[in-house]
């Protein structure tokens, strides 16, 4: 699994045969979160994830059906990661490189553009960082001299 993220809800889809993109949506599960400090948005998607799982569940017009709308239906995933099942739904961990297969377009036809997951600074973030590679990285403060705690939530605003 070396560099592969894993897919959340909101993971920007797009279809061979389709004109846009759409986004996963997670519907079998809603317990599991993923890079989501306050554990709100970013459900994990899993290989059970399949039937009408996207936001607009449409990929615009379907080239395969001489370009009538396209009605997105997940049937399976494959290239999940196995060694990771959520308890409650049984269901594997999806990889930034698994791949759906819809009826009308065949197997893996749908692949996905962006895991969804995003960058998130955090106080424990910031208590994980190196101070010498913060202070290489943010030049204007000070992370080696400050007596205060310099991790608190208020040094962290995007």
């Amino acid at each position: 699994m070396s560099e592969k993220h894993l897919v959340c809800q909101g993971a920007t889809c797009r279809c061979n045969f389709g004109t846009t993109p759409d986004k996963l949506k997670v519907l079998t599960q809603s317990k599991r979160y993923i890079n989501d400090r306050d554990a709100k948005e970013k459900l994990m998607a899993t290989h059970k994830d399949i039937g009408k799982t996207f936001e607009k569940n449409t990929f615009g017009s379907c080239a395969k059906m001489n370009n009538n709308p396209c009605q997105a239906v997940v049937t399976e995933w494959s290239g999940y990661y196995e060694k990771i099942t959520l308890e409650d739904n049984k269901g594997k961990a999806l990889l930034e490189d698994s791949k759906a297969t819809c009826p009308i377009g065949g197997k893996d036809c749908i692949t996905i553009i962006d895991h969804g997951q995003i960058c998130e600074v955090t106080s424990q973030n910031m208590k994980n960082a190196n101070p010498e590679v913060m202070a290489e990285l943010c030049p204007f403060f000070d992370f080696l001299e400050e007596e205060d705690d310099p991790y608190d939530d208020s040094y962290v605003a995007l």
